[in-house]
């Protein structure tokens, strides 16, 4: 056989794989998605008061952050596959029991098991697509997964825009009523059911994918992850140097504690990811992405009722400019990206301060919020998911991505419990005219922009093991 024909069969073959565990960031996407149309109609049908609403909302950030945390433990003891199909199981569970919930804590507690799926999927998919993936396509393909999270997001709000009545221009007020009244008694509980296809979907393809070789080599099983990488590899040559390296790597460590992780060295690395987490979050994508129906409703006057429909411009932004980062991101390295993505960040954000701060919103408003959602998805959004599952060693990965990732989440809940406070505060609506969020989030913009500069290296290119070396010397110095 030649070798042409077994390269593209070993292409296909990751490919396929990485598609697979990918679909983990679509459940993370829709499942994080449904909430904000499901929760125009289930807030009125329970009658929930704010900080009701507020719980059945953010609860499934919280069972994020605990997923995180606990999925670190899992993908090393039950394997990076077992963890996804323990997360496709809990998405399942989730949104059929948040379809029946006939209550505040029945929804709160499917919710939150919703939550434990997406924060362990959140860890496990970019690890494990990471660990299958060839070093000189390794940012493409863990950008795959940002592009299925940003693709359930838009599959999403396409499925809550339809299930909520579609366009309702031009109808009669009583059959708008009638759809009203609907989608509080029935049609949230649709919303969250939509979920179950693409869940059980995901549940049964994880049982068609190989264990992790690097896994693999973790427990002994040297056989198995020989075997599993002559399918991922172009040769036996390949296939057997690869092996060499996971063993040489796995002997010079192999023994992780507590001393391993925070020494100098990998110490460093999980400053890094912790703070590229949080930076992920404290620049305001969320509370963009959360509130965004209300800054467009302010920016183009547009009626409550047409809620569903304008998330539908976030979600395609999001979804066009997460294109760029997969083609550009082996080829122009992470740094790069993130600075400039970084850049068109701040600009949107000052932009969009500036409109509400002058009481100007418009179409300048729209275009600003655009710019930085489109600067976020080619940049912060899967640049640093890449960066988090090749920069830690193998033998302290699952641990230190699960600490990196659990950050993640935590800032998630704190930037969105935090972003109706500041934007009601006294101080907010007298001296910013409703401005100060989004000045503060461009801040941090540049704070990233400098840190990313000055400390994090360049990671494109290189294999997981000699990323190791890279941290082993930055101890030595």
């Amino acid at each position: 056989m030649s070798t042409v024909p077994q390269g593209n069969n070993e292409q296909i073959t990751i490919l396929k794989i990485t598609v697979v565990a990918a679909l983990g960031g679509l459940l993370f996407g829709y499942d994080t998605g449904v909430i904000a149309g499901s929760q125009l109609y289930f807030t009125e049908y329970f009658n929930f008061s704010a900080g009701e609403q507020g719980w059945a909302v953010s609860s499934a950030l919280y069972g994020c952050l605990f997923g995180a945390l606990v999925g670190g433990y899992l993908t090393k003891r039950i394997s990076r596959k077992y963890t996804l199909i323990l997360a496709a199981a809990l998405f399942t569970v989730s949104a059929w029991g948040s379809g029946i919930a006939d209550s505040l804590d029945e929804l709160a507690i499917y919710r939150i098991l919703g939550g434990l799926g997406v924060g362990m999927a959140s860890l496990a998919a970019p690890m494990y697509i990471a660990e299958i993936a060839p070093p000189k396509d390794r940012g493409r393909m863990v950008s795959y997964y940002q592009l299925a999270v940003v693709i359930g997001f838009f599959v999403v709000f396409l499925a809550t825009y339809f299930i909520g009545g579609g366009d309702t221009k031009g109808m009669a007020p009583e059959v708008l009523e009638q759809l009203h009244e609907h989608n509080v008694e029935q049609g949230w509980r649709v919303m969250f059911w939509s979920e179950l296809l693409p869940a059980v979907a995901f549940l049964l393809l994880l049982f068609t994918v190989p264990h992790s070789p690097r896994w693999l080599m973790l427990k002994g099983r040297t056989e198995e992850a020989k075997a599993v990488l002559a399918r991922i590899t172009s040769s036996e040559q390949e296939a057997t140097a690869e092996l060499a390296d996971i063993q040489a790597s796995l002997a010079n460590n192999p023994s992780p504690n507590m001393a391993v992780l925070f020494g100098k060295g990998i110490g460093f690395a999980l400053f890094l990811g912790v703070m590229l987490s949080i930076f992920q979050q404290v620049t305001g994508i969320n509370a963009i992405l959360y509130y965004g129906a209300e800054i467009f409703s302010n920016a183009l006057g547009y009626g409550p009722e047409d809620a569903l429909k304008q998330q539908l411009w976030l979600g395609a932004v999001n979804l066009i400019f997460t294109f760029v980062a997969i083609y550009k991101v082996d080829s122009w390295g992470r740094k790069p990206l993130f600075i400039g993505g970084s850049l068109g960040m701040f600009a949107g954000l000052t932009v969009l301060g500036l409109t509400i701060y002058t009481g100007q919103m418009g179409i300048i408003s729209l275009l600003a919020v655009l710019v930085f959602i489109g600067s976020f998805a080619m940049s912060m959004g899967p640049v640093v998911w890449v960066m988090l599952s090749e920069m830690f060693p193998n033998n302290v990965r699952s641990v230190a991505m699960s600490i990196a990732v659990a950050a993640q989440w935590l800032f998630n809940a704190l930037v969105a419990n935090s972003f109706p406070l500041v934007n009601e505060s006294t101080l907010n609506q007298t001296d910013f005219n409703g401005a100060l969020p989004y000045f503060i989030f461009a801040s941090f913009c540049v704070i990233a922009m400098i840190f990313v500069w000055k400390l994090v290296p360049e990671t494109k290119g290189k294999t997981l093991e000699e990323m190791e070396a890279l941290w082993s010397v930055k101890a030595d110095s």
